[in-house]
């Protein structure tokens, strides 16, 4: 299964592809979609969405993770993350990949192992966990943590769901 994590932002809007079979993982590519500051908000948007959506036809990932949008004092700047997180979650729809959403305590729990990981610690365990991966940036290497929790968790819920229906629940 080729999975694509994505880590929403409106300058860097971070990408992570792996692949999987069985419980192997393989890192595949990794990048950053950039949009200028100054720029009208329409146009940045739309950058973004023409990066991302040229990611998606040369990986063509089968699912993908995005994070969840934490509120934040700024409510401003809260309301811009949210829509790069539109964006986020748009071409992968626009694409007819299935999307899973996680918060970040919970990527950080699942990569890590402690849900209140720093950025250096989530790359170290993304490069132990994908071994001779070249990160291309904190985005990056946060969007392949991302990719990483929605691995594992769409593995456990689907074991999870083959083991209750085989169990006739």
């Amino acid at each position: 299964m080729r999975v694509i994590g994505i880590d929403p932002g409106l300058r860097n809007l971070g990408w992570g592809v792996i692949d999987t079979d069985g419980s192997r993982i393989s890192h595949v590519a990794n990048g950053t979609c950039h949009s200028s500051t100054g720029t009208p908000l329409g146009e940045r948007l739309l950058s973004l969405h023409a990066q991302l959506s040229d990611v998606f036809a040369l990986y063509a990932p089968e699912t993908a993770g995005v994070e969840q949008t934490f509120v934040n004092k700024d409510g401003a700047g809260t309301l811009k993350l949210g829509q790069a997180r539109g964006i986020a979650m748009l071409v992968p729809a626009q694409a007819g990949v299935s999307i899973g959403e996680y918060a970040p305590n919970k990527i950080k729990k699942t990569v890590v192992g402690v849900g209140h990981a720093d950025k250096t610690q989530v790359a170290h365990m993304v490069k132990m966990q994908l071994p001779g991966v070249i990160l291309t940036g904190p985005d990056a290497a946060d969007a392949l943590a991302i990719a990483l929790c929605h691995a594992f968790h769409a593995r456990t819920g689907n074991t999870l769901s083959a083991a209750l229906a085989r169990a006739g629940a």
